[in-house]
């Protein structure tokens, strides 16, 4: 069965459970147009949001707010995780780095793709994106830039468009 109809699947196309993340030393809820906006394209896509934190841009927060949400009670209804933030290359951006890590797999065509479609956007500075996505713990992580641009573009030329069949694939081997 080829893609177009894994995507046709009933349970490649059912409602999911995400959890947003944002990282940012100064943001608060009501100033996260970027996280704001992934919990509403979520919404209108008719997936629900288990979960939003913003934290700091901190390794140890990061990993246990991801393993506290993989691997114990509230990961039973989170069925994917998206984090934005932290993704650049100044020495505060940890969000590859801790995420690496984790990753059971990591899905590198995510990132590649987000760099392409982002260079014709913005050009060559793309390539200091490290967006990046994986599995764990049986959960798609995807992880995007914090800017609304970028989350745009990851959210309504990647993100939805394929969250369900990775999800689906997932769940086959689980």
């Amino acid at each position: 069965m080829g893609h177009v109809e894994h995507k046709k699947n009933e349970k490649a196309n059912r409602p999911l459970n995400v959890y947003v993340i944002t990282l940012s030393d100064t943001r608060k809820e009501s100033e996260d147009e970027s996280g704001n906006y992934i919990k509403k394209a979520l919404l209108s896509a008719s997936h629900k949001v288990s979960g939003y934190n913003i934290i700091k841009d901190d390794r140890y927060l990061l990993e246990n707010l991801i393993v506290q949400t993989c691997l114990h009670d509230a990961g039973k209804n989170t069925d994917a995780l998206i984090v934005n933030g932290g993704t650049g290359i100044s020495f505060k951006d940890i969000t590859y780095e801790t995420l690496k890590d984790l990753y059971d797999k990591e899905l590198y065509g995510f990132g590649e793709l987000f760099r392409s479609l982002s260079c014709a956007e913005i050009g060559p500075s793309a390539m200091m994106s490290r967006a990046s996505a994986g599995i764990y713990n049986g959960r798609i992580i995807f992880s995007i830039p914090g800017s609304l641009n970028a989350v745009r573009l990851a959210m309504d030329k990647i993100i939805l468009n394929e969250i369900g069949h990775i999800s689906y694939e997932i769940s086959k081997h689980l």
